[in-house]
């Protein structure tokens, strides 16, 4: 076993649909890591681990690591991970990094996350975050995805926020949760990029459109979805930020799914 890596014992696995699934496993008392970054994941291999990058979805003061994950028949790895039983062992990266995170933004009164798929999976770690109410007056989270039943992970996280021990009182006030459906009848239709250019999204929340001067934002999805919600974006006026230079938006450069 490379150096790189730890053995984790699995906690818990919950199948949503025949296509997504979460689990839980157990933190190493030395992984530290910032709240919407990623971390490398998998299963041990004959010769080397077989890993793929995943976002941490619990927050960062949680004791036990939490991710949300696609299935794939044929995928190397989750055609494996998707098997996975509490008490199976996993091996997890020492290393996280990403550029969902709160430091890449400069200061601003509201944070939109959008996300399509496994792609809340950040957003589920950053709207457990305190930091993330301290920094913005109002932080709105999209999910979008094909079916109903892909969006019970994102509704179930934002669903139990008011019992939270650390954020379940600036949550409730501040936090807006918006989900869509593509393909199936939904309160809400469409892309999150067709939300954004009709300005539906901003109808519904009675807010004004993307401001550069007032809103902060962060993408994940496919790797489509980031190219044109990244471009919608940039029409409205936001620079593109990093963990070197913090500006008015991020996108996750390494997740695809």
């Amino acid at each position: 076993m490379s150096s790189a890596f730890t053995t984790e014992t699995v906690l818990s696995v919950d199948h949503y649909t025949d296509r997504l699934f979460k689990f839980r496993i157990t933190r190493p008392q030395t992984f530290r890591f910032r709240s919407g970054e990623f971390v490398m994941i998998g299963m041990a291999g004959e010769k080397k681990p077989l890993v793929r990058a995943y976002s941490v979805a619990s927050p960062a003061w949680d004791e036990e690591l939490e991710f949300f994950s696609i299935k794939v028949e044929d995928g190397p790895l989750t055609s494996k991970l998707q098997k996975i039983v509490p008490g199976d062992e996993v091996v997890l990266g020492k290393k996280p990094t990403g550029t969902l995170v709160l430091d890449a933004l400069t200061p601003a009164k509201r944070l939109y996350m959008f996300s399509t798929g496994t792609g809340f999976a950040p957003f589920a770690s950053l709207v457990r975050e305190p930091e993330t109410y301290e920094k913005f007056d109002e932080v709105i989270v999209t999910h979008t995805c094909r079916l109903g039943a892909e969006l019970e992970y994102s509704s179930e996280v934002v669903g139990a926020l008011p019992d939270d021990p650390l954020v379940g009182e600036d949550a409730p006030q501040k936090l807006r949760y918006v989900s869509s459906c593509t393909r199936e009848d939904h309160p809400v239709q469409g892309r999150i990029t067709q939300l954004i250019e009709s300005g539906d999204l901003f109808e519904r929340l009675g807010a004004p459109k993307l401001n550069p001067e007032t809103d902060r934002v962060m993408i994940c999805g496919s790797q489509a979805m980031i190219a044109d919600t990244k471009a919608l974006v940039e029409q409205h006026g936001l620079t593109e930020g990093s963990n070197a230079k913090p500006a008015e938006f991020v996108v996750e450069k390494a997740f695809v799914g």
